[in-house]
């Protein structure tokens, strides 16, 4: 059976492009293309599609308001076609934390009709995602994680992937701005990385920024994979510090989940906190496994609260996960093995 996919693009050129792209394609079938969100939104209810593709910067209804509206009477699988424009990211960005699935980059000004199948295998991978009904976030727990830090972790150490931008804004936002130094590897195009990391900064107590070679970690700091072709580790003994590499990918990613928790195994030990998030694949469940076996608490999203168990899935499948938790009670038990 076909991918029912409805294109939402004011741009007739974009959306010619776009069905070209995807025409190609024996699996995905266009079943409607619209030109703003009044047109979107009549297209999706008649007709039902197994995901959307959504201009961002449209007239009318924006991309952002028609998207919290799709997320909230009919949850659909939703990527964004994002321009080159600053606030073309930083609206991506804001996207992803509302709930879509990923974000496409506009290549070439929107011109040019090959892109290696790049839409075509997202739009396979948004097709797997089912919205469930989500049990609600649990976000004013800053002040009682806050009290509970007798047991302190030197650093906390977060992967994520499909979903990852919305599920990290509710567990960083039930931080205490001065938790301990934390990092995160979020499966996301190297583009959208840095809007991505000043949305959660401006929602999030901590200060959230993009990871750079050597720099410091410190305490009350979030550090985020720029999500270019360089893996982010952990360096250091007594203090810690962000390392940047080219490589290969692990478990299918650059950067990798994998690595970053493999380092801060190696690295942290038995002091550190691994959490989880949601995601497709397996990344991640290798290097949870070797923390928790060096002591560290792990913690693994639960399935309800997830957009794609595939991740922690695979890790507690592994015996990796200390705790499995919906994703508004993860920051309970962050700071307490006994929480």
């Amino acid at each position: 059976m076909s991918i029912r996919v409805v294109i939402v693009e004011d741009s007739p050129t974009m959306r010619a492009i776009l069905m070209n792209r995807l025409s190609k394609e024996p699996d995905i079938e266009v079943v409607a293309a619209a030109a703003n969100a009044a047109e979107g939104r009549q297209m999706i209810r008649e007709l039902d599609p197994d995901v959307v593709t959504l201009d961002i910067e449209m007239p009318g209804m924006n991309g952002l308001d028609f998207l919290a509206k799709i997320m909230e009477l009919r949850p659909t699988p939703v990527i964004i076609v994002s321009g080159s424009t600053q606030a073309g990211n930083e609206m991506s960005a804001r996207a992803l934390a509302l709930g879509a699935v990923d974000c496409y980059a506009k290549t070439g000004g929107g011109v040019g009709l090959e892109d290696a199948g790049r839409l075509a295998q997202m739009i396979r991978q948004a097709s797997k995602v089912e919205f469930t009904t989500r049990a609600p976030a649990v976000r004013k727990v800053a002040q009682e994680a806050r009290g509970s830090l007798l047991e302190r972790p030197a650093l906390i150490a977060i992967g994520s992937s499909t979903g990852g931008v919305e599920a990290l804004q509710t567990v960083l936002g039930s931080f205490p701005a001065d938790c301990p130094p934390t990092v995160i590897v979020q499966h996301i195009n190297a583009r959208f990385a840095p809007a991505v990391a000043r949305t959660l900064d401006q929602s999030c107590p901590p200060k959230i920024l993009i990871a750079e070679p050597d720099l410091p970690l410190k305490q009350g700091h979030v550090y985020l994979a720029p999500g270019d072709d360089r893996h982010f580790s952990i360096g250091g003994s007594s203090t810690f510090h962000c390392k940047l590499r080219p490589g290969d990918p692990v478990s299918g990613h650059l950067p990798s989940v994998d690595v970053l928790f493999a380092s801060v195994a190696e690295v942290v030990g038995a002091r550190a906190v691994g959490i989880l998030l949601t995601g497709m694949g397996a990344d991640g469940a290798q290097g949870l496994l070797a923390m928790a076996r060096k002591g560290a608490h792990t913690i693994a999203q639960d399935e309800a609260t997830c957009t794609v168990f595939g991740m922690p899935r695979a890790a507690i499948n592994l015996g990796a996960a200390n705790v499995v938790a919906p994703l508004g009670s993860i920051a309970r038990h962050l700071f307490s093995k006994a929480a």
